[in-house]
């Protein structure tokens, strides 16, 4: 028999379950990278987690006999929906053996849980915050997942996505790069050094954490303007802000986060992270009591690093501030001394930023699908 559970998220043992059924489901899978089970525990706390304060999720298991199978989160995000609008929900954390029939459920569940609430369409993976992946794993499985940055997922999680009806929305690309092919051609050197003169913008680098805390609010401010063409652009509010900056500290070295400023204004950004997956996997999601020393060494030990939050005002776009932004991305792993970078999830819709990539050596080898289905 099959059944499909609300979990009581006040409860946390039912919480458990939920997160529990990903580990086990790629216990043993070497390209996996787990998420930090506290972190989970906080995205489903609705009392703490800033999202709650504007939107809504709920979270199921789907249980045969007795037996957890499968899981998912069916989302609506009042504050997109506002800024596009539209009337969309969205599901995430969709993990599930190869079952079509407890597939089919909880997807069913989910559109009839945006139907309740007056929704027309869901689309997804799509999660809580920018730094959650998107989309469904469709290329480049034998390849390690990109700390959480990404989602990770067995093929045929592509087609119980499809036999629920659902059609592609967007590709996401993850591109890698090997440090001695990215050659910046000297006239965008050239290009940048004038553009930063002639348009009075400067790299603002950090040396310490809260010297990059100063600069949050200015660069929560310009995320909130930079997107905002973006198919999956929402904006984000103050709690959120600080929360993510929190959260992302753990794992930041601010010397690898870069700013552009006009002034004293954030017109751009550069983030570059040192890529923890391994240290990540050796945890099993647990960072005490030796996950936190462990991550802190893989931080300095590892030659990967992922450049996963780039970003310009629209108004400084077209006039050679991107060469800025690739020219601080070069200098990034070149004083790091890492060997390669992976560019990590970049729409098929930001054409030009992906034509950049690849004429600067990068190797389009992950591919990322969000699907949708309208109700």
């Amino acid at each position: 028999m099959l059944t499909i559970e609300k979990v009581d998220t006040t409860i946390k043992k039912q919480v458990r379950r939920f997160i529990d059924l990903q580990f086990r489901l790629f216990k043993g899978n070497e390209q996996w990278v787990p998420p930090i089970r506290m972190d989970m525990f906080e995205v489903m706390n609705k009392d703490k987690h800033p999202f709650y304060e504007h939107s809504a999720a709920d979270f199921f298991i789907a249980v045969r006999d007795g037996r957890d199978v499968g899981r998912v989160t069916a989302i609506e995000n009042v504050n997109y929906n506002i800024f596009h609008g539209t009337r969309t929900a969205q599901f995430y954390f969709f993990d599930c053996e190869d079952d079509s029939e407890a597939a089919a459920a909880l997807f069913r569940r989910v559109f009839e849980w945006a139907r309740e609430r007056k929704l027309e369409r869901v689309i997804g993976p799509k999660g809580f915050t920018v730094f959650d992946g998107y989309g469904l794993l469709e290329h480049g499985f034998e390849h390690r997942q990109m700390m959480n940055m990404m989602n990770y997922n067995y093929p045929y999680y592509l087609r119980l996505a499809e036999e629920s009806g659902f059609d592609k929305e967007v590709d996401f690309t993850s591109h890698h790069i090997l440090v001695k092919d990215f050659k910046m051609p000297e006239r965008v050197h050239r290009i940048a050094d004038r553009v930063g003169h002639r348009q009075n913008l400067r790299v603002v680098r950090f040396k310490s954490k809260g010297d990059l805390k100063k600069w949050a609010d200015r660069i929560g401010r310009t995320y909130n303007n930079s997107f905002v063409d973006n198919w999956e652009y929402v904006p984000l509010t103050d709690r959120e802000i600080t929360f993510i900056l929190n959260n992302i500290l753990m794992v930041a070295n601010p010397k690898m986060i870069k700013i552009i400023a006009h002034n004293d204004d954030v017109v751009g950004f550069a983030f570059g992270w040192p890529d923890v997956s391994a240290a990540m996997q050796r945890s099993k999601g647990k960072l005490i009591p030796f996950g936190i020393l462990d991550l802190l060494v893989e931080m300095k030990r590892t030659r990967a690093m992922s450049g996963n939050g780039m970003g310009l005002l629209p108004a400084f776009q077209g006039r050679g501030g991107n060469a800025l932004l690739y020219g601080e991305m070069e200098k990034t792993m070149t004083e790091f001394g890492f060997t390669h970078c992976e560019l990590t999830q970049v729409a098929e819709t930001a054409v030009q930023m992906r034509r950049d990539l690849e004429t600067l050596g990068g190797e389009a080898y992950k591919n990322h699908r969000v699907f949708f289905k309208d109700l």
